[in-house]
């Protein structure tokens, strides 16, 4: 009996120990991006089926994608990286690839080919703006506007500068990119010469002058949720956002939402590797299969952003759970493109912080 009890106990006390090795053995990898809809559609997309074919991989959201450049630099400060992976846009992308708080990548060698063999490199083509950058959609950012209550449709994007026409709150985001642009434009800039415009002496002043136009009826948001929330609670009459939340407020939550594409501003958006992440080899076996073509293809099931490979955009087509087709729904479909605006990437990458800093000069106000 005594014997039974010694050998009962050593066969516990080795499964607890195997246990706790397989325990720690799991790898966390902290992935940040945007959170709401974004997320969701990357959760679905790839993090589920990736964890369910690695059981030894854990992914960590964080929602801190907008917050990420300084807090990345904060963390190079103090020389503790805790991020593993970070969705960033590209002008972002370039900035810390430039300061060295990002890890370049060989495209053909740690991306995968598309399935004809395409080497990643030719199938991302242009997109590949950054030795840093892994794209992964194209996306826009765009106004919504509450249809019950405006007394005509807005069809100009300068209706969001026209109080008389269209009264009422808006939602603008909180930061000058885009911002700028769309004041700019509206206050009488040819589309080719906004850049040009905005670098050059006065340039701000005048973008900042014709935001003053709405200034108090402006209610700042800082996360790409905030709009669709600020539309369905009625708090906004019309609200500036991603193309993709406006989709899911639209189809998904059947708000009385519409669509103004008019001079939609087109951007990428992709991951970066952080320099000093303790996983690199994980973070990079999973970032050749979350952005090969077909989760790139998947991603469009669940929101409407085009995938950034070409191999990628033939596989788009209904959304999983809606059963509509979702190519209408794309910031490129040629029914929505009519207006675009370009986001200059280097440009940003160049003036962001100084024009950042004068733009929350000119809030405090």
């Amino acid at each position: 009996m005594k014997f039974r009890q010694t050998l009962t106990a050593a066969v516990v006390a080795t499964a607890a120990t195997a246990f706790a090795a397989t325990a720690s053995a799991e790898t966390e990898l902290v992935v940040v991006s945007w959170g709401g809809a974004y997320s969701a559609s990357q959760q679905k997309a790839y993090h589920d089926p990736y964890m369910k074919a690695n059981p030894g991989i854990k992914i960590v959201n964080d929602d801190s994608a907008p917050e990420a450049v300084a807090k990345l630099r904060a963390m190079n400060e103090v020389g503790k990286v805790t991020w593993d992976l970070v969705d960033a846009v590209a002008s972002d992308a370039i900035r810390l690839c430039d300061e060295g708080l990002a890890l370049p990548i060989n495209a053909d060698k740690d991306l995968a080919p598309a399935p004809d063999g395409t080497p990643a490199s030719k199938d991302f083509g242009s997109l590949l703006v950054s030795e840093c950058f892994i794209p992964q959609i194209v996306y826009s950012t765009t106004f919504g506007y509450r249809t019950d209550k405006v007394k005509s449709t807005p069809t100009s994007v300068c209706d969001v500068f026209d109080l008389k026409k269209y009264p009422g709150k808006r939602s603008l985001e909180k930061k000058p990119i885009n911002n700028f642009e769309w004041a700019l434009l509206c206050d009488g800039v040819e589309p080719h010469k906004i850049y040009d415009v905005m670098g050059a002496p006065g340039g701000v002043e005048r973008a900042l002058k014709k935001l003053g136009t709405i200034k108090d009826q402006v209610i700042w948001w800082t996360k790409g949720a905030q709009t669709p929330q600020l539309l369905a609670d009625g708090e906004v009459v019309m609200g500036s956002t991603y193309n993709g939340r406006l989709f899911s407020v639209i189809e998904e939550e059947k708000q009385p939402v519409g669509m103004l594409w008019d001079w939609q501003v087109f951007d990428l958006d992709g991951w970066i590797i952080p320099k000093g992440t303790k996983n690199l080899d994980a973070v990079k076996k999973f970032v050749r299969y979350a952005t090969d073509t077909q989760r790139l293809a998947d991603q469009a099931k669940f929101i409407s952003y085009g995938p950034a490979r070409n191999s990628s955009a033939p596989m788009v087509g209904k959304h999983a759970t809606l059963g509509i087709d979702m190519k209408p729904h794309m910031p490129t479909d040629p029914n929505n493109a009519k207006n675009t605006l370009l986001f200059n990437y280097e440009f940003w990458a160049d003036h962001q912080d100084d024009f950042t800093e004068r733009f929350e000069a000119w809030l405090v106000k």
